[in-house]
C-alpha cells in the first residue's frame, strides 16, 4: 500500500467546501490543508478540476449472496457499488436475497451465514442489517445478541408473508432499542393493502400498472404513523425506510417536532421518477417499476425535495434490488397478476450520479447537503465510526467528481446483475472519475481497477439515538 497525497481538488465536506488536498497514508486520511508538502514515495493524485467528497454509504441494499450457480453476483454488484462513488453498502438477508431456511428461523443463524457468504467477495466496505421476521422461531430473544455480534440494525415488514404483526413490531423495537440498536421499518398498512390487492383481482384488474393503484398514500401513512407512535411509546429510535410519499412524510415531521427519536429516508426513484412510469402500454415496461412503496405524483416528489432540504429526511438510500426482466420479473410476460411479479429495481451504481444530477446541478440542494445526505448522515445514523466524512484519522474512502463531464445513463453502460436501470436515456452532468476505499484505488477513470475481497466487514457501534 503506497501513501498518497490528492493535489488541487475542491474538498467537500457536510459543513463547507475548499481548495485542498487529501495526505492518505496506509488507510486512512491523515492530513487535509492547502498546499500540503509532498511525502517521499507517495503518489501524487492530481484532482484539479474535481470535486473530492467522501465515499458514498448506501444503507438500504438487497444485494443477493452468490450461488452455485451465480457465484459472482455479491461480487458484481459490489463493483457496481465502486463504479458509482460507494464505497460502503449494508445489506438485508431477506428470502429473496438467497438466504437458506435455517437464516429464515434465526437470526443468528442468518448472520453466520451471510458472514461466511460475504467473506472475501466484495470490492468495497459492506456491512450487513438483520431482517426480524414474523416466520422465525423466537427472533425477540435474539436481538441484543446480534448488537453484541456488531449489528446494530435490523429491519421490520409490515406486510408481506414474513411481516411482523403489530405486538412483536412493538416489542422489536423495545427490545433491539433497549441493546443500543436501531429498528428500520417497511411501513405499509396490510389490511388496506391486502383488501385493495384482492379487490382488484377480484374485479379482473391485473395488469402491472394496479401493483400501484392498491398500494395508497394512506396505507404508507398510516403505517407510518403507527412506527413513530411506536418509537414515541417505548422512548426507543426507530429508521422509516423508503418513504415516498407527503403524507406519511407528515407523520414523521410531526413526531421529530414532539421529540420523538424518528427518522427517515427516501430513494432515488420517489425523487427522480413519477407515476407516469404506470401508464406505459407495454407490462414489461411497467413491471420495470414494480416496487413498494410504488413511485408517486409530482407533488409527493417535490415534498420530498423539501424535506431533504429542511432535515426532515435523513438520508438517500437506494433499496437497491438487482432484479431481472428475463429472470425474476419474467413471469409478467405470461401474464400473471401484478401481485406475483417480483418487487423492486436496481439502483447501487447510480446513487451519486442522480442526486447530483436532479439535485445540486437543479439547484434543490447544495453540494455539500447532498454529502450529508450519502455519507455523513447514513454513517452517523448506522454507527458505521469513521466513515462518511472527510476527517483527518478516517478511513481514506474517496470520491473525485468531474462536475465538467456529462454522459448519459445506458443499462448497457452499467455493470450491476440487473440488465435494465429505471433510468434509461437520462442525460446527466457530472461523472465518477477515481474511487479509493480505505486507500486504495479501486476505480480509475471511471473503469474497475480493484479487486475481489478487498472489501471488508465495515466495523459498527451501537446506535444511541
Amino acid at each position: 500500500m503506497t501513501d498518497f497525497l490528492i493535489r488541487g481538488g475542491t474538498v467537500v465536506r457536510p459543513t463547507g467546501s475548499a481548495r485542498a488536498d487529501v495526505l492518505v497514508r496506509d488507510e486512512t486520511i491523515e492530513q487535509i490543508g492547502p498546499d500540503l508538502r509532498t511525502v517521499e514515495d507517495a503518489e501524487i493524485v492530481d484532482a484539479s478540476g474535481t470535486l473530492v467528497l467522501p465515499g458514498v454509504v448506501d444503507v438500504h441494499t438487497h444485494t443477493r449472496l452468490p450461488s452455485d450457480t451465480e457465484p459472482d453476483r455479491f461480487f458484481q454488484d459490489s463493483v457496481a457499488a465502486a463504479i458509482g462513488g460507494t464505497t460502503t453498502f449494508l445489506s438485508f438477508n431477506t428470502p429473496s436475497s438467497g438466504t437458506s431456511p435455517a437464516a429464515q428461523r434465526s437470526m443468528l443463524a442468518g448472520l453466520r451465514e451471510w458472514r461466511a457468504a460475504t467473506a472475501s467477495e466484495s470490492a468495497v466496505d459492506i456491512g450487513l442489517s438483520l431482517v426480524v421476521s414474523g416466520t422465525m422461531d423466537d427472533p425477540i430473544r435474539e436481538l441484543a445478541a446480534i448488537v453484541e455480534q456488531g449489528v446494530p440494525s435490523a429491519k421490520a415488514f409490515m406486510v408481506y408473508d414474513f411481516r411482523l404483526d403489530a405486538e412483536r413490531l412493538f416489542e422489536a423495537m423495545s427490545t433491539l432499542g433497549a441493546a443500543g440498536g436501531l429498528l428500520e421499518v417497511h411501513c405499509e398498512d396490510p389490511v388496506l393493502i391486502d383488501r385493495a390487492v384482492a379487490s382488484a383481482l377480484q374485479r379482473g384488474n391485473t395488469a402491472p400498472g394496479y401493483h400501484a393503484a392498491t398500494r395508497s398514500r394512506e396505507a404508507e401513512a398510516v403505517a407510518t404513523h403507527r412506527a413513530v407512535a411506536f418509537a414515541e411509546a417505548t422512548g426507543m429510535p426507530t429508521h422509516v425506510v423508503h418513504l415516498s410519499n407527503a403524507a406519511a412524510l407528515r407523520e414523521v415531521r410531526e413526531a421529530r417536532a414532539r421529540g420523538v427519536r424518528a427518522t427517515a429516508e427516501t430513494c432515488p426513484q420517489y425523487l427522480v421518477l413519477d407515476e407516469s412510469v404506470y401508464q406505459a402500454p407495454d407490462d414489461e415496461a411497467v413491471a420495470r417499476y414494480v416496487i413498494s412503496p410504488p413511485i408517486r405524483g409530482t407533488q409527493d416528489r417535490e415534498a420530498l425535495w423539501q424535506a431533504l432540504r429542511d432535515g426532515d429526511l435523513e438520508l438517500v438510500a437506494t433499496d437497491h434490488v438487482p432484479d431481472r426482466l428475463d429472470r425474476e420479473k419474467a413471469e409478467v410476460k405470461k401474464g400473471v397478476p401484478f401481485d406475483r411479479i417480483s418487487n423492486g429495481a436496481p439502483g447501487i451504481e447510480t446513487l451519486l450520479t442522480l442526486l447530483y444530477s436532479e439535485g445540486v446541478a437543479k439547484g434543490r440542494i447544495t453540494t455539500e447537503r447532498m454529502v450529508e445526505l450519502l455519507a455523513t448522515a447514513p454513517a452517523r445514523r448506522f454507527g458505521l465510526a469513521g466513515k462518511g466524512d472527510l476527517e483527518r484519522g478516517f478511513d481514506a474512502d474517496i470520491v473525485l467528481f468531474d462536475p465538467a463531464a456529462t454522459r448519459t445513463i445506458r443499462a448497457a453502460d452499467l455493470h450491476h446483475t440487473s440488465d435494465y436501470t429505471p433510468y434509461e436515456g437520462f442525460r446527466v452532468p457530472g461523472a465518477i472519475r477515481d474511487v479509493f476505499v480505505r486507500g486504495r484505488r479501486v476505480v480509475q477513470g471511471g473503469r474497475f481497477v480493484g479487486e475481489r475481497g478487498w472489501g471488508r466487514l465495515a466495523e459498527r457501534i451501537p446506535i444511541a439515538g
